[in-house]
């Protein structure tokens, strides 16, 4: 800019007075050694000499500098180049003595005579220190918004609290929660009992010496009183307080005393993390640097952050609680351990999801020596799925005693979930599970060691895998009809194949896939069928990449093997009156062949008597009578007219109709399976233990 040559020497003195004597900022002329030749003082207390002393001094002998080398070798490219400075932020405090620092914002030109002489350096610094904590913490309150909350576990919440406080608001910062909270139960009125028991969630030092703390992260103790920190969680009132080797209440915590005489804090706050009354733990501030000192803003502060993470905690601990409750109803649904029948051995692998899912699977015998082997999971998670699941599995149960063909069970099945879902639909709107749709998958096979087949049917499940004797696998081909809940889709359908003995079965839900490495992981563990199925388990379970998805990990593995032929005995029955008088003859001699104790026989002939009289009345040829000695001992009687039997009560005149009553007397159950070439009426008893021999 050109110079106006109609200004006097004199105007431009007086324009340099009223800069100096007036001006709001501080105002430096320094010359091209940086030494003071003039100072408008606008913060006297940060200059330890008096003003006349100061002048003809190096600038960085005046004022205590937080980077006095960048801050001379910026001044120094200002006069060598001649490129003025603007808005520089320097952290400067009272030279030689401890107290607050300050921050300017410099900015710097460099002077010339009109000759072209370079006589300095003007320097305009502008205390920006309030500005500037403002905006500071604006900054540390918007981190914290970012970063605390994102998990939905009450450490890890505090955790990142203290991640985010460290360095930017804090030199040490300690998170302390009600160690209730932490495992999901309500947390306590205010005030807190002095004996209410709190535990260390987090800890952080601006130097990372994890040393310096009076208790290890995860050590539970009440607080000690009287402190501040008891003060604090008594009336919900934060605290700005002054440390110092005379600081009182110091002797009632000689552990807390040492760390903190160890670490040199000097200012603590101690701020209560509470919601609506209740106290959910406390968070600890301290600060070691001498020249930065915590003000009534900084409480301020620490209140709006204890806000924000007391909701953050709260929504981890309700969701603590409720996977608990899930989990718990879950563990109680799911057997430890599979029901092994004589004809399958079996293993699981359940890996739960994080959110809590709705996975299930049961094993459990059927009429005829046959076991069911079942697998599925509910869309939803949590609470919900995992009750949801507690439902879906009665009812398997329930139509399974039945005698159902897997197909048709799983549309009965489908019939239940719809069911559920229209409840849920009918909830008011305000209610969560009003809005979540209730849909599942189930895959439910029953094998039969007596054809050595399986049927399996399908609702929206992955197909199993199966592991031939000799190591071959594959993932078998089957229809599958609509998921569970849904009221449209293809009709369910059963699909029979036939299993060889030594064979293994591998049922699954669809996030085992998702958490392999590849696709066919599952059949290259299977390759080797011979190996302990526990031990295939836990070779799946290895293969898996880490997190399990949406859903529960299960993988039901079931080894097949045919019932000892010894153990069945089969005759074919003439449709003639004389037929009951032979069946019970060789149910007598078969049984005496068994070691089967006296009352369970006689009780099984009478009960043959019955079976094969109705048989011989009311059914049509083909007949056959078969005896199955397993874990009980099964009667079952089959005959060519698929017509259902009844039940009936007979009167004291009547002659007849007391056939199955009796049965139902006799047998410890009863039932009715159809085919399509009839029916077979079954019973079974429990087998007396053998008397140990003297």
């Amino acid at each position: 800019m050109a110079r106006n040559e109609a200004i006097s020497p004199d105007e431009d003195a007086a324009v340099l007075e009223v800069l100096f004597d007036q001006s709001p900022t501080d105002l430096l002329i320094l010359d091209a050694d940086l030494r003071v030749l003039r100072i408008n003082l606008t913060r006297p207390l940060l200059y330890e000499m008096p003003l006349e002393q100061i002048i003809g001094r190096h600038f960085t002998e005046i004022y205590g500098l937080s980077a006095p080398r960048e801050v001379e070798a910026m001044l120094g490219g200002v006069l060598e180049s001649g490129a003025p400075v603007r808005g520089q932020l320097v952290g400067v405090h009272p030279k030689g003595t401890p107290g607050p620092r300050y921050l300017f914002s410099i900015s710097a030109s460099r002077l010339k005579s009109r000759q072209g002489r370079i006589l300095g350096v003007l320097v305009e610094g502008l205390d920006v220190t309030q500005r500037e904590k403002v905006a500071a913490r604006l900054r540390v309150l918007g981190s914290v918004r970012e970063h605390v909350g994102r998990t939905l576990d009450v450490v890890a919440t505090c955790q990142e609290l203290v991640q985010t406080l460290v360095l930017d608001f804090a030199d040490i910062a300690v998170v302390e929660v009600v160690d209730a909270v932490i495992r999901g139960e309500d947390p306590p009125l205010s005030p807190l009992g002095r004996e209410v028991p709190l535990r260390r969630a987090a800890f952080g030092h601006s130097g990372g010496d994890e040393q310096i703390q009076a208790h290890p992260v995860g050590d539970v103790r009440a607080l000690p009183f009287p402190t501040p920190y008891a003060q604090t969680l008594a009336d919900l009132k934060p605290r700005l307080v002054t440390l110092g080797p005379d600081t009182p209440w110091l002797a009632a915590v000689p552990q807390r005393a040492e760390a903190i005489h160890a670490s040199g804090a000097h200012g603590l706050i101690t701020a209560p993390l509470t919601l609506r009354g209740t106290v959910l733990g406390l968070l600890s501030l301290y600060r070691t640097d001498e020249a930065d000192v915590y003000d009534g803003d900084d409480v301020i502060l620490a209140t709006a952050v204890t806000a924000h993470t007391a909701l953050c905690i709260d929504n981890a601990r309700r969701y603590t609680r409720e996977h608990t409750i899930a989990t718990t109803i879950q563990r109680h649904l799911l057997l430890p351990r599979p029901a092994t029948q004589t004809t399958v051995e079996t293993a699981h692998l359940h890996v739960p999801s994080e959110a809590g899912g709705g996975g299930g699977f049961d094993t459990f015998a059927l009429s005829g020596a046959r076991t069911a082997l079942v697998v599925g999971e509910c869309a939803s998670q949590g609470i919900q799925a995992a009750t949801t699941m507690g439902q879906l599995r009665t009812a398997i149960h329930s139509l399974a005693a039945l005698d159902l063909e897997p197909d048709e069970l799983l549309a009965r099945l489908n019939d239940t979930a719809i069911n559920l879902a229209q409840e849920r639909a009918a909830l008011p709107p305000g209610d969560p599970l009003h809005r979540q749709p209730l849909t599942g998958s189930c895959v439910y096979a029953v094998y039969d060691p007596l054809a050595r087949t399986c049927t399996i049917a399908l609702a929206g499940h992955p197909p199993p895998v199966i592991t031939h004797p000799e190591g071959r696998t594959e993932v078998l081909k089957l229809p599958s009809g609509p998921h569970l809940g849904s009221a449209e889709g293809p009709p369910f359908a059963a699909t029979t194949i036939s299993v060889a003995d030594g064979s293994v079965l591998a049922f699954y839900t669809a996030s085992l896939l998702h958490a392999s490495p590849s696709p066919d992981t599952l059949q290259q563990v299977l390759a080797d069928p011979d190996r302990p199925l526990q031990d295939l388990c836990d070779d799946v379970l290895y293969r898996l990449k880490d997190g399990t998805g949406q859903g529960d990990v299960i993988l039901l593995l079931a080894r097949t093997q045919a019932l000892p032929a010894d153990q069945i005995a089969t005759w074919d029955i003439d449709h003639h009156p004389k037929a009951v008088a032979t069946a019970r003859t060789q149910t007598q001699h078969q049984l005496a062949h068994w070691g089967v104790d006296e009352e369970t026989a006689y009780t099984a002939e009478m009960i043959v008597s019955e079976l094969v009289t109705n048989a011989v009345r009311y059914g049509t040829p083909p007949m056959r009578l078969r005896l199955i000695k397993d874990r009980t001992l099964i009667c079952q009687v089959h005959d060519g007219n698929p017509l259902a039997p009844r039940l009936r009560h007979a009167k004291t005149v009547d002659e007849g109709g007391r056939g199955l009553f009796i049965v139902a007397q006799l047998a410890q159950n009863w039932g009715v399976r159809y085919s399509p070439d009839g029916k077979t009426v079954w019973a079974e008893q429990t087998l007396q233990p053998k008397s140990p021999s003297a």
